[in-house]
C-alpha cells in the first residue's frame, strides 16, 4: 500500500502569510518558544554585568561622600566625638571657608601648581613617547623599563628617596653642586623656602607622571597607519609637517583624555606635598588636599574639613567643566 503525499499550494499572490510579515515574526521572537524572554535577557545582560562593579563602587565611593558631606555640617571636634554626640552646624563651615583669605590664597596655589605641572608633564611626556617611537628596539625596552619602574615605585618610597637626594647636609644634590663649583648650595635647605620646595615637590609628581604619559602615547602612535607618513613625504611634507598633519590629528583625542586625568591626579595630589615637608615652611605649600587635611585632623575640626574637602571637589568639577566641554564638541566634531 502506498501513501501519497501532496505538496500544499502556494499562497495565493497578495494573500497574507499565515505566519505573518517579517517583522511580525520578529516581534514574536521568530516564532521560536522563549524567543521573546531571550531578548529581554540579552537587553538586561550588560546591566547585571555592570551590576556588581556598581555596587562595590557605591559602597568604596558613594558613602564616603555621603557621610563626608554629612560631616560638613556638623560641628564635630574631639569633645563631640568622645561624647558621642552629633551637633548640626548648618552651613556654618562652609561660610566659614568661603570667608577665609587663607582658603582663597591655597585655592588660587593650587590652580597655579597644577596648571604648571600638568604642561610640564605633557610636554615632556609627550617628547618621551615620541622618542620611544623613534628608537630602535633594544633602546625602547631599555627606556621602557626605566619608565615602568619610576612609575611603579610607591609614593612614599619615591618621596623618601627625594628627601635624601636634597637633604641639607648630606643630599646627593647639594653634594654635586658644591662639587661644580657652586659652593654656596653646600648646605641649601630645599625645603626651608615656598619656591624651593615646590620645586622639589614639581620634580617628585613630574619623574612619577611623566611614564603613564610617555607609555601610553607610544602606544597611540603605533595605532598610525605608515601610508600615511609615505603619503606625506610624497607630498614634500618635512618632519614637522608629518607631525601637524598625520601624527597630532590621530594624537589629539589621547591627549586630551590625558590631560583630563593629569588635573584631576595633581590637584588632588596628597602624599607627594605632605611627606616632603607637611605643607611647610609656614604653610606655604599647602593645596587644597593638605589644606583640608591639616585644618580638619591637625587641628581637630572634622567638620570644618570635611567641608573643604566638599568645596575641593566642587572646584575641580567647576575647572572640568569647560574642559569637558571642549573634550565633547571634538568628538561631535570628528562624527
Amino acid at each position: 500500500m502506498s501513501v501519497q503525499i501532496h505538496d500544499a499550494p502556494p499562497p495565493a499572490r497578495g494573500a497574507p502569510d499565515p505566519a505573518g510579515t517579517p517583522a511580525e515574526r520578529r516581534a514574536s521572537g521568530g516564532g521560536a518558544p522563549g524567543g521573546g524572554r531571550q531578548r529581554r535577557t540579552g537587553s538586561r545582560l550588560p546591566y547585571l554585568l555592570l551590576l556588581p562593579a556598581l555596587a562595590v563602587t557605591a559602597v568604596l565611593l558613594g558613602w564616603p561622600l555621603v557621610m563626608n558631606g554629612l560631616l560638613s555640617f556638623q560641628n564635630l571636634n574631639m569633645t563631640q566625638l568622645i561624647r558621642h554626640v552629633t551637633e548640626w552646624a548648618g552651613t556654618d563651615n562652609y561660610r566659614a571657608a568661603l570667608g577665609s583669605e587663607d582658603f582663597w590664597r591655597v585655592t588660587l596655589r593650587s590652580v597655579v601648581f597644577t596648571a604648571v605641572n600638568v604642561v610640564l608633564i605633557m610636554l615632556l611626556g609627550t617628547l618621551t613617547g615620541l622618542l620611544l617611537a623613534r628608537l630602535g628596539p633594544r633602546m625602547r625596552l631599555l627606556l621602557s623599563a626605566g619608565l615602568v619602574l619610576a612609575w611603579a615605585m610607591p609614593v612614599i618610597a619615591a618621596t623618601t628617596v627625594y628627601q635624601w637626594l636634597f637633604a641639607q647636609r648630606f643630599g646627593v644634590v647639594n653634594w654635586v653642586l658644591d662639587a661644580l663649583g657652586f659652593h654656596s648650595m653646600a648646605g641649601f635647605n630645599w625645603t626651608g623656602g615656598q619656591l624651593s620646595t615646590f620645586f622639589v615637590i614639581s620634580l617628585l609628581i613630574i619623574w612619577t607622571s611623566v611614564p603613564f604619559v610617555a607609555v601610553n602615547l607610544y602606544a597611540a602612535t603605533t595605532t598610525i597607519p605608515r601610508e600615511l607618513y609615505e603619503a606625506a613625504a610624497l607630498d614634500g611634507a618635512g618632519a614637522a609637517q608629518s607631525f601637524a598633519t598625520v601624527t597630532l590629528p590621530f594624537l589629539r583625542p589621547f591627549l586630551l583624555v590625558t590631560t583630563f586625568l593629569e588635573v584631576i591626579w595633581i590637584f588632588k595630589a596628597f602624599p607627594h606635598i605632605f611627606a616632603i615637608n607637611e605643607g611647610g615652611p609656614d604653610r606655604l605649600t599647602e593645596t587644597l588636599p593638605v589644606y583640608a587635611f591639616v585644618e580638619g585632623v591637625g587641628n581637630q575640626h572634622y567638620g570644618a574639613g570635611a567641608a573643604i574637602s566638599v568645596l575641593t571637589i566642587l572646584i575641580l568639577l567647576a575647572l572640568m567643566s569647560y574642559y569637558l566641554r571642549i573634550a565633547m564638541r571634538q568628538e561631535e566634531d570628528e562624527k
